[in-house]
C-alpha cells in the first residue's frame, strides 16, 4: 500500500516571512524578529558567507528545517554596508507594530530597498564620492541617460549618440544603471560590466516619464528644464523617478530641478582617456592619480565638485577665465583665503544634510552640525557680498 506524503505545515512567522520574500525575489530580505534581523534559506546562506556569521537551522513546521543567519538590529549600519557592497540588494523589512500590543503575528513590511545605487546609509558612502543611479533608455544609433545622486539632489540628463552615452558613463560612473529588460545583454555588451536592475517595456515609454516627471516637480511641462524636447532623456529620468518608488523611496521634496547635460559645454573624455591618464583611479597597484595630488579641498561638497570638473572640463572660454581669475584672487588676497578656509572647515555635508531633513533620516547631531554649517557660512557671504569681484558676488 503506497503511502500518502503529508503536506509540511509552515509556522506562522515562515508563512508571513515567504509572502513577504516572494514580493521581493532578487533581494536579500532582512526579517526583523524581536531585537535580530534575520535571513533564511538561499539568502541566509549568501549572507552568512558575505558576512562571516554563523549559519544555522530553524524549526520551519513539522518535520521541516530551513538555514538561519541574523545579526542584532542595532548592529545594521554595521552589517548593511557589506551587503550592498558586495552587489546585493537589500529589502528591510521592519515590525510595523508594537509586539506587546497584538495576540496575532506581529504586522510587517519592508520599508527601504537598499541598492547600490540608493542607499543614505553613510558606511556605504563615500564622502568624497557622489553616488549615481543612471537610467538608460538604450537604442542601437542614439540612446537618453539620465542621472541622480538621491543623497545630494542632484539629476541630469542626457541624450546622443552611444558614443556620447558612453563617455558620460565613464565620467558620473554610476553605482548601478536601470535598463529595459530585453535589452540587458546589448548594454553590457556595448558599454561594458555595470551593476543592472531591469523593468519591463512599458516603463520605458515617454509618455510614462513625462507624466512622472510633471507630476513630481509640479508643472504643466519641462520647458523650464531646458529638456522638452529630448525624448529618449525624458524616458530615462522617469525610469530613475520609478525606481525610487518601487524601492520605497518617497520624499524626495530635494529633488526640485533637474539639468540637462549640453554636450557642446565640455570635453568629453572616453574610458580609455580616463584611465590611461590615471585621473582618478590607476589600474597600477598604490598609484597616484592626479585627483590625489589636486584635491585640498576642505568639504565634500568641494571634493566632489572637484572630481566632476575632471572628467567634464569645460570647453566656454568665459568660464575658464572666471575660474583662473577667482584663483588668482585668492592667492593675492591671502587674508580672504585664509577667512574662507577657516569658515569651511566648521561646514558639514550640506548636501547629503538637505537630503537626510527631506527624507526625515537626520539626526539630533547632524542638526546641530547643520546649524554650525550655516553660521559658518554667514561671514563667507558677508565677505562675498562685499567684493568687488562679479564672480565672487554671484557665488
Amino acid at each position: 500500500m503506497t503511502s500518502i506524503k503529508k503536506p509540511i505545515v509552515e509556522t506562522p512567522l515562515m508563512k508571513q516571512y515567504y509572502a513577504i520574500k516572494a514580493k521581493y525575489p532578487d533581494a536579500l530580505l532582512l526579517f526583523r524578529v524581536g531585537d535580530f534581523y534575520e535571513t533564511f534559506g538561499k539568502d541566509a546562506i549568501i549572507t552568512s558567507k558575505i558576512l562571516g556569521i554563523v549559519l544555522t537551522r530553524r524549526a520551519n513546521g513539522k518535520a521541516s528545517f530551513v538555514e538561519l543567519a541574523g545579526f542584532p538590529h542595532h548592529a545594521l549600519d554595521t552589517y548593511l554596508p557589506k551587503l550592498v557592497k558586495a552587489g546585493q540588494r537589500v529589502a528591510i523589512c521592519d515590525q510595523l507594530e508594537d509586539p506587546k500590543l497584538t495576540k496575532k503575528i506581529v504586522k510587517r513590511g519592508v520599508t527601504e530597498l537598499v541598492t547600490p545605487g540608493v542607499s543614505y546609509n553613510e558606511n556605504v558612502l563615500d564622502h568624497k564620492e557622489n553616488n549615481y543611479l543612471a537610467g538608460v533608455q538604450y537604442d542601437t544609433e542614439r540612446s537618453g541617460i539620465a542621472f541622480l545622486d538621491v543623497t545630494t539632489g542632484e539629476f541630469y540628463t542626457a541624450e546622443g549618440t552611444n558614443d556620447y552615452i558612453d563617455k558620460l558613463l565613464r565620467s558620473f560612473n554610476p553605482s548601478e544603471v536601470i535598463i529595459q529588460r530585453n535589452k540587458e545583454k546589448a548594454f553590457l555588451e556595448r558599454f561594458g560590466n555595470f551593476y543592472t536592475n531591469c523593468f519591463d517595456d512599458w516603463v520605458f515609454t515617454h509618455e510614462f516619464g513625462y507624466e512622472k516627471l510633471i507630476r513630481h516637480f509640479g508643472t504643466n511641462s519641462l520647458k523650464g528644464y531646458g529638456i522638452e524636447e529630448l525624448t529618449s532623456g525624458i524616458i530615462a529620468s522617469g525610469v530613475v523617478l520609478h525606481y525610487l518608488s518601487e524601492t520605497h523611496h518617497t520624499d524626495l521634496q530635494h529633488l526640485n530641478q533637474i539639468q540637462r547635460i549640453d554636450e557642446d559645454r565640455y570635453v568629453w573624455l572616453d574610458r580609455f582617456t580616463i584611465r590611461n591618464l590615471e585621473l582618478l583611479y590607476s589600474a597600477n597597484d598604490n598609484a597616484t592619480t592626479l585627483i590625489d595630488i589636486i584635491d585640498r579641498t576642505i568639504t565634500p561638497m568641494g571634493s566632489r565638485l572637484l572630481k566632476r570638473w575632471i572628467v567634464l572640463p569645460q570647453k566656454e572660454l568665459q568660464i575658464i577665465n572666471e575660474r583662473l581669475d577667482l584663483v588668482e584672487h585668492f592667492i593675492q588676497q591671502t587674508d580672504l583665503a585664509t577667512k574662507v578656509v577657516e569658515c569651511l572647515k566648521q561646514v558639514g555635508d550640506l548636501e547629503r544634510l538637505v537630503s537626510k531633513i527631506s527624507t526625515g533620516r537626520i539626526t539630533p547631531r547632524e542638526v546641530i552640525q547643520l546649524q554650525k554649517s550655516l553660521i559658518s557660512i554667514t561671514p563667507v557671504k558677508d565677505a562675498f557680498t562685499q567684493s568687488k569681484m562679479p564672480a565672487l558676488k554671484k557665488i
